[in-house]
């Protein structure tokens, strides 16, 4: 054992997965630890300090400090890496052995292997997703499974890794007695085991960034990269990230992300989804940023549209990937014309971002990637839409803070939103970070503007379309009469984690403000399970 590292956990880690913690890999862990830990507490206690700032009503801006990198047309970032240079459609899901097979062999360009939104991270299912990842990249992950073989293709897409966000602890790993990143945990395994076997098959070590709400914590993952490269001895700006632009504060400094990030940029993606929850929890104290049901809020509406030309220009401008965002829809087999509908709005959805000039898109389901596939295709004839400048746009603060989006508060609006938030959280809860509900591939990012939206809808007396106000008892009733057909729409929800859900979301309800994340409310239940001590973690319940 290392020393100064323990792992708090009663989960059988034996072969294969003691060979993802070597002492070597808890080394270099500890290293990136020891030399980093302060600067991301120092990061976060700055989010709590911009928070307080934007309660007082001091309005998000761009940051005057950094006008002259914004102004400076001359630095560019990095050249796409190999196997990045074509990005067009990508397909996202947990490393879940099954789902990593399937997701490489989708057809799709690449895969982002997710310990993140669509992952809960049990200590089990973060150590068996990395080792199908290092068995995937080594061409050693056939298995067979039910009578059927899963086999990886010949060409299979290329890896793209992301990390859980800075704000994360992982409890069950101390280093010198404090827990360590969850973002330096997931970045290190991998990275550790498989930079140089992935740049020896002419690949490299590529990332997605999520959940960042400043240029600082953009320029400590350049810091993590430099110091990563020296370590295992491999050069300089061999790694990649793209960040994905998820937070409210992050659309206001796009420019200096990729300019901290310049020598190891990938470019920016619409991380559309978490981008709402960013809005709705960072303008919590504003009364006139109450948005209608979440089926409104859309990529046309106004803060939205502003956010992805804004993005676009940007990246062109540095040269660099604009990655449009997901399609959580899966295919309905059970109803053609249903299905031909829903597929219908994936096209539509699609067209928009490439005419727009986005470099790519995601999907959540391989039967996607035909339809967006061919969308791209037709309208996107070379590698990606660099030479597409949109200089045209024009995009001011206020652009990005015009909560004018039509649209109502309806009783659906609401029973959809208690229903995704119990169903969700009840997953997680058990382990599972990525559910279908009403052919939708939901993961914690949509349970997140579901539970904020419920207590925006609360906190300001907001009224639905009949007129009536929605106060906790209403949403009280709701969540009563929906927890009895969460059963039905995800079956593998035990009822002592509904409870659990339940009890969450009535409290959530009720706050003064919302809780920063689910995830960090409800990562105690998983740590408890996996038999650590509760004085290696807080519980928010």
């Amino acid at each position: 054992m290392v020393a100064g590292v323990q792992i708090h956990t009663k989960v059988d880690i034996s072969n294969p997965q003691s060979d993802i913690l070597t002492d070597g890999a808890l080394t270099f862990l500890a290293a990136l630890h020891r030399t980093f830990e302060s600067t991301r507490h120092s990061l976060l206690v700055a989010r709590d300090d911009a928070q307080r700032k934007f309660d007082s009503g001091v309005p998000l801006d761009f940051p005057p400090e950094t006008a002259h990198i914004r102004a400076e047309p001359s630095w560019h970032c990095a050249p796409p890496a190999p196997g990045l240079e074509d990005r067009r459609v990508e397909i996202t899901g947990p490393p879940d052995r099954k789902m990593v097979i399937n997701a490489l062999n989708s057809g799709a360009k690449t895969f982002m292997a997710d310990f993140e939104d669509s992952n809960a991270p049990t200590f089990a299912n973060l150590i068996n997703g990395q080792v199908n990842l290092r068995d995937a990249i080594r061409r050693q992950i056939d298995f067979e499974s039910g009578g059927k073989q899963y086999k990886l293709s010949a060409k299979p897409a290329v890896l793209i890794v992301r990390p859980r966000g800075w704000h994360l602890d992982e409890t069950r790993i101390t280093i010198d007695n404090t827990p360590i990143s969850a973002s330096l945990f997931d970045f290190a395994l991998y990275f550790y085991h498989n930079a140089k076997e992935l740049i020896k098959r002419g690949s490299g070590p590529y990332f997605y960034l999520p959940k960042m709400e400043h240029y600082l914590e953009a320029r400590l993952w350049n810091d993590v990269f430099l110091f990563s490269q020296s370590y295992i001895g491999i050069a300089h700006n061999t790694i990649r990230a793209t960040v994905l632009i998820e937070t409210l504060p992050a659309a206001f400094q796009m420019e200096e992300i990729l300019f901290e990030l310049r020598n190891h940029s990938a470019g920016l993606n619409c991380g559309r989804w978490d981008y709402i929850f960013s809005a709705i929890k960072k303008r919590r104290a504003d009364k006139s940023a109450v948005l209608p049901d979440r089926k409104d809020v859309t990529m046309t509406v106004p803060f939205m549209d502003s956010y992805v030309r804004l993005l676009i220009q940007t990246c062109h401008r540095r040269k660099v990937a604009a990655m449009g965002g997901m399609s959580a829809q899966i295919p309905i087999k059970d109803d053609l014309q249903a299905n031909e509908v829903a597929m219908e709005k994936v096209r539509a959805d699609k067209f928009r971002e490439v005419t727009a000039g986005h470099d790519g898109t995601w999907i959540a389901h391989p039967l996607i990637n035909q339809i967006a596939r061919k969308v791209f295709d037709e309208n996107m004839l070379g590698p990606n839409q660099y030479h597409i400048r949109r200089e045209d746009v024009k995009v001011a603060a206020a652009d990005l803070l015009n909560a004018s989006v039509p649209g109502k508060i309806t009783e659906d609006g609401i029973r959809s939103n208690v229903s995704v938030a119990l169903a969700y959280c009840g997953a997680w809860i058990g382990g599972n970070g990525c559910i279908p509900i009403n052919y939708l591939m939901e993961d914690a990012a949509t349970a997140e503007i579901a539970r904020v939206q419920l207590w925006q809808w609360v906190k300001y007396g907001a009224r639905i379309d009949t007129g009536e106000q929605i106060t906790t008892q209403y949403v009280d009733r709701i969540i009563a009469e929906q927890a009895l057909g969460i059963k039905k729409i995800a079956p593998g929800v035990k009822e002592s984690h509904l409870k659990i859900a339940r009890k969450y979301l009535t409290a959530q309800i009720r706050q003064q403000w919302p809780s920063e994340f689910l995830t960090s409310d409800l990562m105690p239940y998983l740590t408890m399970a996996d038999g650590v001590e509760d004085k290696w973690y807080r519980s928010s319940l």
